[in-house]
């Protein structure tokens, strides 16, 4: 089982909220953690350690090792947005004293293959990109997964979106890099950045790559009729039965406010993957 969050804000995070998605970790027991990037609000120093110590709670809880089975990519808001110094000549120094330089890595255990992808850059405020590079890069990955491998492709913008107005909010180069990563046999493409929670099919036809789009996992800056969320995804244990299963947890305000775990199952999706390799990009 994989849990993706995103957007936690350390900053402008609702510490009650953060208390409970430990506990959700630590009765659900993923295997994986993946952070879809905004882990600050303003990228100071201490919102970084402690979102650190944040993901670190959230593995521990799940009996993980946050260096070995968590795969982070960072957010717009983890590039420093007021200290222009900093923007223009160390923007990602603050974060890589937390989690590392980032970079395009792959997170791997017996049932799933995870691409991280860095879509921010520090000449853009919001917006993200994907270099044609990255794109080439991140299918040549999912082609060299091992077959019954769940392929996932992370990003911290959204490369699909279904409401009209969030559709300035995709990553730039999202048509290019969907296509691409799809043909190479990604089954799921993790997203965050909008506040938005949904899981949807990347296209009509069916088995193909779908989306999931995760809300704000712990801060105060939800969007209306979207709570606190974040998903659980787990391949089927039904004999022969070939979907991955997308679960919805939705934080309940008044058990919030009370200072009760507040996680709750909303919706459970199931998504038919493709268990064998796409193999070698054609000529």
């Amino acid at each position: 089982m994989i849990l993706h969050l995103s957007d936690p804000h350390f900053g402008a995070e609702r510490p009650g909220v953060a208390a409970a998605l430990v506990e959700l970790a630590r009765a659900r027991r993923p295997r994986l953690v993946v952070l879809s990037g905004d882990l600050t609000q303003r990228a100071r120093p201490a919102e970084f350690q402690a979102a650190r110590d944040f993901l670190d709670a959230l593995c521990a809880a799940s009996g993980l090792d946050a260096r070995r089975h968590a795969l982070v990519v960072p957010g717009n808001h983890d590039i420093p947005l007021l200290n222009l110094p900093r923007r223009l000549f160390n923007p990602y120094g603050a974060y890589a004293r937390c989690f590392g330089a980032p970079h395009d890595a792959v997170l791997a255990d017996p049932q799933a293959w995870i691409a991280g992808v860095n879509t921010t850059r520090p000449w853009r405020h919001r917006h993200g990109e994907v270099s044609a590079a990255q794109v080439s890069r991140v299918a040549e990955r999912l082609r060299a997964a091992p077959n019954g491998r769940l392929r996932l492709v992370v990003t911290h913008q959204p490369l699909m979106v279904v409401e009209p107005a969030d559709r300035r909010h995709l990553l730039r180069g999202h048509a290019g890099a969907a296509q691409a990563w799809a043909a190479a046999g990604a089954d799921l493409l993790l997203a965050g950045h909008i506040h938005q929670s949904f899981v949807a099919p990347l296209a009509a036809e069916p088995g193909g790559t779908w989306v999931v789009q995760t809300g704000t996992a712990v801060s105060r800056r939800t969007r209306e009729q979207v709570p606190n969320s974040v998903h659980l995804i787990r391949l089927s244990d039904l004999p022969g039965d070939t979907r991955a299963v997308v679960e919805r947890w939705d934080c309940q305000e008044a058990e919030a406010r009370a200072g009760r775990g507040c996680f709750r199952q909303m919706t459970e999706t199931p998504i038919p993957v493709r268990r064998t390799s796409a193999g070698p990009a054609s000529a």
